[in-house]
This record gives structure tokens, C-alpha cells and sequence, in this order.
């Protein structure tokens, strides 16, 4: 698993995160899976950070964690850069020095949603928002410490752990008969269990690949769901697949009439061409995941 020898160990940070904590399961039997929550490594403490990479000796780091809370980010820029910029540059750092590979989760926000298709890995970044900006800082401290490297840009993810939509929208589902969601706003939602997936799917690859695995394939992917829908149409399919018994009334609403302080891409939108040309993967579309997920 290692960029340069056959060391099997993988350290997985955020364990407790809806992705991290589908890593720590779908990574079995890719090696010695170390996972690490912030009780034992606290991301914010750089000098943490490298005496346990040091101590752990992996030769691959997988690193889901992440300052995910996009809205309190505005007031909270420091923070937001220590966990989403400057420590996965220690991390990359680190993996250079060990000769490790190091696997990166990234944002649809890095994008500024103008474009009118699906945004391809070459396009232009133009964030507009202080996560969006930190998650960017965080691709860039990584390219620069030149380790062996796969940075995943993800869009709107949810599960059934954590805080995310889908949460949000059972348990509002369940105080209220009406909910208005933002229907201007496009994306591919996308399961924290496809993200590990898929990944593991890709480092499976890295695992019987030859010498030069990750020196051909280092580089930023998008890894989403297939397809594309609204927040309204989510909203719509959570409360259709789940089940609910008395659906609540979803009305349409413009972002424009819902003002939250960090401003959302109109279009985020990514397309998956590039992960399916270098690893033969396609991801199942958003509406399929979301039934799994669902599936009781």
C-alpha cells in the first residue's frame, strides 16, 4: 500500500465521521487498518499529528476528517484552515517523508457553481465561501509537499450518523407537516458508504498495482453519485424511499428567500469521467444509494 514498499498499514483519521467511519470497515482487508479518533489524534494539534504519523509508520494515511460545518466556518476561519488546509499539508508532509500514499477528501465547494454542466477536475477553482476556501488551501498544501496522493472531491454528503440532510429532513419530517427547501441549488447527493467504497475499491487497485501505481495515478478525482438533483428533489425522494408515514408537504423555495451566511453554488455539479478512465469505476446513481441507505 505504501508509494515505495510493501508496508500494509493504514491510518484512518475521523473515525467517527460519516465517512470515516465507513473506512474503517470497507478498508478491511487492504492491511492493518489503524484508526484514530480525535480522543487519541486531535487534527488541530499539529505537532500531534506528526509524532503519532511517526510513531504509527503507515504506508497509507486516509484522511476523511475535515471542519465540515459550512455556515459556522464564516466566523470560524481559523479553525476552518488549521483542520481543512494546514493540516492535511503536515499529513502530506509526513507521507512524503515515509514514502506513503495519502488519500484526501475534497469539496464540490471549491467551484463557484456558474458553469452550466458538470464541472470536470481541470476546470477553474473560485470558491465562495471560507470552506470552500480552507478545503482548496488544503488541496493545494498536499500538491505542494509532493507526496503520492488522491484527493476525492465529494458533494453533499450524507448517512445515517453524524449531521447531514438526511437527518435534518427525517427529523423535521417528523415535528412538522410543511418544509420549505431550496429547489435553485443542483447537485449529486451522495452516500457516505459509496464514498468508502469506492475508495477502497481504488486502493484494492493500489494494492496489486505495479511500482508505479501511484506515481501514474496521483492526482484529483471526483467521486459522486451518478446524476443530479435539488435539495427540494431530495428532500422529495428522502420522505418517498423512507417510508415516512405521513410525508410532510416539501415546498419549493428559492436560495435567494433562505439567506444563510456562507453562499452556496448554484450548480455543483462534478462528473465522475475521470475516476471511471483511471479506475474503471462508475458510481451508482443518487436515488439507487439513497434506497440502499434506506433499506431497512
Amino acid at each position: 500500500m505504501s508509494a515505495n514498499d510493501a508496508n500494509r498499514t493504514i491510518l484512518v483519521t475521523g473515525v467517527n465521521g460519516q465517512v470515516g467511519f465507513e473506512l474503517t470497515r470497507t478498508l478491511q482487508g487492504l492491511g492493518n487498518v489503524v484508526a484514530l479518533d480525535r480522543c487519541v489524534l486531535n487534527l488541530a494539534d499539529l505537532d500531534q499529528v506528526r509524532r503519532v504519523v511517526r510513531e504509527v509508520k503507515p504506508g497509507l494515511i486516509v484522511n476523511p476528517a475535515a471542519y465540515t460545518a459550512v455556515d459556522k466556518a464564516e466566523a470560524d476561519t481559523v479553525e476552518a484552515m488549521r483542520l481543512n488546509a494546514e493540516t492535511p499539508g503536515v499529513l502530506a508532509e509526513e507521507a512524503k517523508r515515509l514514502g506513503a500514499g495519502l488519500v484526501h477528501y475534497s469539496t464540490d465547494y471549491v467551484f463557484d457553481g456558474t458553469k452550466s454542466g458538470a464541472y470536470i477536475e481541470s476546470d477553474a477553482v473560485n470558491p465562495q465561501n471560507v470552506y470552500g476556501k480552507s478545503k482548496l488551501a488544503g488541496e493545494q498544501a498536499i500538491a505542494a509537499a509532493g507526496c503520492a496522493h488522491l484527493i476525492f472531491r465529494t458533494s453533499w454528503v450524507y448517512g445515517t450518523r453524524g449531521k447531514n440532510f438526511l437527518l435534518t429532513m427525517l427529523r423535521l419530517g417528523a415535528e412538522r407537516d410543511e418544509l420549505s427547501v431550496v429547489s435553485d441549488q443542483f447537485g449529486a447527493p451522495t452516500w457516505s458508504n459509496t464514498i468508502a467504497t469506492l475508495s477502497a475499491n481504488v486502493l484494492s487497485q493500489a494494492v496489486v498495482g505495479q511500482g508505479d501505481w501511484w506515481q501514474k495515478n496521483s492526482g484529483v478525482y471526483h467521486l459522486t453519485a451518478s446524476g443530479a438533483t435539488s435539495w427540494h428533489g431530495f428532500a422529495e425522494a428522502i420522505f418517498e424511499f423512507s417510508n415516512f408515514g405521513k410525508k410532510p408537504t416539501v415546498k419549493s423555495i428559492t436560495a435567494a428567500s433562505y439567506p444563510t451566511p456562507a453562499v452556496r453554488p448554484c450548480n455543483s455539479r462534478m462528473s465522475n469521467d475521470k475516476l471511471f478512465a483511471a479506475f474503471g469505476l462508475t458510481p451508482p446513481t443518487w436515488d439507487a444509494a439513497l434506497r440502499l441507505c434506506l433499506a431497512k
